[in-house]
């Protein structure tokens, strides 16, 4: 399928995303489908320019989410299953279009993970998630009134989509975010500079 260069998805999407939170999370979402790309023998860079726009109206129309997403897609000349893909991640919330594809079905899974791998890391000392495992996602998994708002079912019904276990797709996202951890500001460098600062006190 032919697709868009990094550079080109980024221009796109930074053109309709300004928040640097947003920003953070199109960030993480690119980077763990790009590793579940490579694990699953798929185009890292399609996965990745799906995953890195995959909110692109979310900024203007919150209330409206993925409704405006096609128009934008389109008027860029993305192709029917990057679009596709885009849409099917707001499955049975806010969009119709069921996941299909492995793509699909990755990028429905992971959304919501990486917001609970980020909440997870930044309540961690090392406020990283260079340190962090399995086992310390799937203990904040079971506190439901951390990080509330994400929908733990969605991510259960994604990896039964994959015929995953869950413990391996919260293993595989935390991998594919340490790929990026400075970037999402999850590499913990503000404790580190705190941590020398109260030293040199």
């Amino acid at each position: 399928m032919s697709t868009i260069t990094r550079e080109e998805a980024w221009k796109l999407l930074t053109t309709h995303v300004t928040q640097p939170a947003l920003l953070k999370h199109a960030l993480s979402v690119e980077a763990v489908m790009r590793y579940f790309a490579g694990q699953f023998g798929e185009d890292v860079d399609e996965w990745g320019a799906v995953g890195l726009c995959h909110d692109i109206d979310y900024e203007k129309y919150p209330e409206e989410h993925l409704d405006h997403a096609r128009g934008m897609l389109e008027e860029a000349g993305l192709p029917e299953p990057f679009i596709r893909a885009v849409l099917s991640h707001g499955w049975g919330i806010c969009s119709d279009v069921e996941p299909i594809s492995r793509m699909e079905k990755t990028l429905f899974t992971i959304d919501e993970l990486t917001g609970l791998v980020t909440a997870s890391a930044l309540v961690r000392p090392s406020r990283s998630v260079l340190d962090m495992n399995v086992k310390s996602v799937k203990k904040k998994w079971n506190t439901r009134a951390f990080s509330a708002g994400v929908d733990r079912s969605v991510i259960e019904r994604g990896a039964a989509m994959l015929s995953m276990e869950l413990s391996q797709v919260i293993e595989w996202t935390i991998l594919g975010m340490r790929t990026v951890a400075d970037e999402i500001g999850l590499a913990g460098q503000d404790l580190n500079t705190s941590e020398v600062q109260h030293n040199e006190q």
